[in-house]
């Protein structure tokens, strides 16, 4: 996810993912391999959730969109998008 975003990610299991709105009501985006299945509000834009590519089983979490969390006592790990690798088409 581009940093110029600000989205927060944490990865959750299939099971520890509770989704009050259906999937069915939100925006799929997907490219390349659409291994990756990137979840958008139609109305506002932002993108709550996502199935990344490198574990599809699991839920990414933009924990920005949590109410009643605390984003100063989340621990971060810095990730740089633009260093990891990519998966082109042959």
């Amino acid at each position: 996810m581009c940093r110029r975003r600000g989205g927060l990610l944490h990865r959750v299991a299939e099971g520890d993912l509770k989704l009050l709105t259906p999937l069915d009501h939100l925006t799929l985006y997907q490219w390349n391999t659409k291994t990756a299945k990137d979840y958008f509000c139609p109305v506002c834009g932002i993108q709550p959730f996502r199935r990344p590519r490198t574990a599809p089983e699991q839920w990414t979490v933009n924990v920005r969109c949590l109410e009643g969390v605390d984003l100063e006592a989340i621990p971060r790990k810095y990730v740089h998008g633009s260093e990891l690798s990519t998966v082109h088409d042959v």
